[in-house]
């Protein structure tokens, strides 16, 4: 069924194989994923058995008005989008209530920290090699 996957950073359009859209994957991610946490985000991290990494949002109401949501989560989305991961990933974006007040800049760095020390950066498309 997903033999036509291709890698998401770089092509430009987030593909919907690109993310978690079922309440279950979202359940598997949380029950037997490993967390890693910051000031403004923790992400919770599931080995698949596909060819690409997948992600998912979550984001409370008290983070803000549906506005300030929205906007978080482009700003991940694009994050993201530029970001080469490993492959046969899942991952879940839990968004804190300190991240309604952070920019594009601040928050790409709480990503990558995030992602480095959960080692889902994938240094040979980083370097371009």
């Amino acid at each position: 069924m997903l033999t036509h996957l291709r890698p998401y950073a770089g092509s430009g359009v987030m593909r919907s194989e690109h993310r978690l859209t079922r309440p279950q994957q979202y359940a598997s991610v949380y029950d037997k994923g490993s967390s890693f946490t910051s000031d403004l985000l923790v992400i919770r991290v599931l080995p698949n058995d596909l060819p690409i990494s997948r992600y998912g949002f979550s984001i409370n109401k008290r983070v803000g008005n549906a506005v300030i949501r929205n906007r978080i989560k482009r700003r991940l989305r694009e994050i993201m989008r530029v970001t080469a991961l490993v492959p046969s990933m899942d991952i879940v974006f839990i968004v804190r209530p300190a991240a309604a007040g952070m920019g594009y800049a601040g928050m790409k760095k709480a990503v990558e920290s995030l992602l480095s020390r959960a080692g889902l950066i994938n240094e040979a498309e980083k370097t371009g090699k």
